[in-house]
């Protein structure tokens, strides 16, 4: 094995003929005015296939990158969503529709609750894109995010190609917006109880955030427009909120990569931390709060003399510091996984809630449906150089990306299935919002066990305290909803699930991992300052990989897999970054491509010695 970089191949791959498989999907369409379409019905226009499934923050991401190219080229371009579920709960019908209207998807969405066209498009990741061209080809495929530069850039040339050979069809598309429903909230994300006693709550898909009176339902104000923008009147999606100790509000303003602050006697926003844009591998990960980019913080809370963020884009926990006005990464490689350990080398899966109590920090983990939680390290624990030092962090229920479902009893194999939210509780224990469960679950760290608090909730994403009552936010209610703390557990009967994807068998020994990269139309790898290509690999468990693990800038790597351990999951991770290849442009523009796949393995005989994933491109 070299450290080379691999040239893209010639001719450029995206120009085989592939025909594309047809669009099979047992849950039907959604955004279509109750029409169905067959690739035959959408000839003549470019088709671009979006595998997503809505726990996926990757999957929201390229939902925005989309937006912009979805706008431009309307008449000649249809989007469609494909919805292929990871969590029991993503594949029910009601809970695909209500993500299309939560993440304001305007394009038509094939719910897809069998993966069967995930399997025929051989998609092994979320996201995946997929371009077909109006003659019905496939003609590229990419997986991850940061994609959309070169797919609009493609479209421009299929426009060009098929105007010329009279195969393009310009017009309307197919998507038909729903009708709007009146509610006082529309998915509410978090909540919280101002000093006075009213709750504020960020009404996520209104881009708004809301004061409401104790009773929970009485409109005192809006905050914000109402409109997505970042202006000082407007928020993108805003989730988490947490109160400062100058009696403000920070405010996780998602899909604006921000931190805000809301004067609550003023009425005053501000922006405290971020730039709008989203971070990439390669910036930075501390300095000035207004100068460093953040990734879809989800949650905040205020622990240990700081503002800790649970940056869901990037699977990691970071701080903002009021007083020195600066942020840092505390905990996280960006890797996805379940790792404990010191904090500089934990793994998470999306954190999505977080609550302070006392000596610990609580997390709900959500892709990897766990409850963890940070404290400060002891003798020997979390020392080093690196960021986080002085911490660790810990799983209290969950053991890792593939196993989840509702099961109480003792924390070791107790389950949870996609929890956002997570409540500090008076006597030391902890309520986690279930969320795809429906259900508010309790932790209690001095037995080590876990049981049901309340069912037939909708989507619960946070609860708070009020008095001897919980206040949960049913997000998929669009209401607060006030429990009283029941003195018993309610009886739930037990299930376990795994994720729908198929394991791919492979051979025992020797596996060559390739990871497909052809550079955009006008782009190429620039390798003026060193590589531009990064592949990591690990497995769950460790021991599956005998030989391969570990970082390199080759995105071809000869792995050995270990014997005696016949299943796990590949965790591969890959970044290629390509220029405009134009001499007479100094400082030409640079795109990151990159993205993480958790590969189920089974190992047998009959199995393959060859996995290939494609990062950009077409595979063999």
């Amino acid at each position: 094995m070299t450290d080379a970089i691999p040239a893209p191949a010639s001719p450029p791959t995206r120009r085989a003929r592939v025909r594309a498989p047809e669009l099979i999907g047992k849950g039907g369409w959604l955004n279509t005015g109750e029409m169905s379409y067959t690739l035959a019905d959408l000839r003549g226009r470019i088709v671009i296939l979006d595998f997503w499934t809505f726990c996926c923050i990757n999957c929201l991401h390229v939902l925005d990158e989309l937006r912009e190219l979805e706008e431009k080229h309307r008449d000649t371009v249809v989007i469609i969503g494909v919805h292929s579920p990871k969590f029991v709960h993503e594949a029910e019908h009601q809970s695909v529709v209500d993500a299309v209207e939560r993440y304001g998807v305007h394009h038509p969405v094939l719910d897809d609750p069998e993966l069967a066209t995930w399997k025929q498009y051989a998609v092994r990741a979320w996201p995946t894109l997929v371009v077909i061209d109006p003659e019905g080809y496939v003609v590229a495929q990419h997986a991850g995010e940061g994609h959309a530069h070169a797919i609009a850039r493609l479209v421009e040339e299929l426009e060009t190609e098929h105007a010329a050979k009279g195969t393009l069809r310009r017009g309307d598309g197919p998507y038909v917006p729903p009708e709007p429903v009146a509610t006082g909230l529309r998915f509410p994300g978090k909540a919280l109880v101002l000093p006075g006693g009213h709750f504020l709550v960020s009404d996520s898909t209104r881009h708004q955030l809301v004061e409401l009176e104790a009773d929970g339902e009485t409109v005192v104000r809006r905050i914000g427009s109402g409109v997505r923008g970042s202006g000082p009147d407007s928020f993108s999606e805003p989730q988490g909120l947490a109160l400062l100790p100058d009696g403000k509000v920070i405010v996780a303003d998602t899909v604006n990569h921000t931190l805000r602050t809301y004067d609550p006697v003023s009425g005053a926003v501000e922006t405290v931390a971020g730039t709008g844009r989203q971070w990439w591998q390669g910036s930075p990960t501390e300095g000035p709060a207004l100068e460093v980019d953040l990734s879809s913080p989800w949650d905040v809370a205020w622990w240990a003399d700081r503002v800790w963020i649970a940056m869901a884009g990037v699977h990691q926990l970071w701080t903002y510091d009021p007083a020195a006005g600066t942020v840092a990464v505390a905990a996280g490689t960006t890797n996805e996984g379940l790792v404990d350990g010191p904090a500089a080398e934990a793994w998470f899966a999306q954190p999505s809630g977080l609550a302070a109590a006392g000596d610990r920090l609580w997390i709900a983990d959500s892709e990897t449906s766990a409850l963890r939680y940070v404290e400060r390290a002891g003798a020997g624990e979390g020392e080093g150089d690196g960021e986080g030092d002085g911490f660790v962090i810990r799983t209290a229920v969950g053991s890792g990306l593939f196993d989840f479902g509702h099961r109480d009893g003792a924390a070791e194999q107790a389950l949870l299935q996609h929890p956002l939210g997570v409540t500090a509780l008076p006597d030391g224990s902890v309520a986690v919002s279930d969320t795809y469960n429906h259900a508010l679950r309790r932790y209690d760290p001095s037995t080590g066990e876990v049981t049901t608090l309340a069912t037939d909730l909708r989507e619960p994403s946070d609860a708070v305290l009020v008095g001897e009552d919980i206040v949960v936010v049913e997000s998929a209610r669009h209401r607060l909803t006030r429990l009283r703390l029941p003195d018993e557990a309610v009886k739930v009967e037990a299930v376990a699930h795994r994720t729908q994807r198929e394991a791919t068998e492979v051979a025992p020994g020797a596996l060559t991992l390739e990871v497909v990269f052809t550079a955009p139309t006008g782009q190429k790898l620039d390798t003026r300052y060193g590589p531009s290509t990064r592949l990591l690999v690990s497995a769950t468990p460790p021991e599956l990989l005998a030989e391969g693990a570990g970082a390199g800038t080759d995105l071809h790597r000869e792995l050995v897999l270990a014997d005696g351990v016949t299943e796990g999951v590949l965790h591969v991770s890959a970044m290629a970054a390509s220029c405009d290849d134009d001499p007479a442009n100094e400082y030409p523009a640079c795109h990151v491509h990159q993205q993480d796949w958790g590969v189920p393995v089974r190992v047998g005989d009959t199995g393959t010695s060859r996995l290939t994933l494609v990062l950009a491109g077409l595979g063999a």
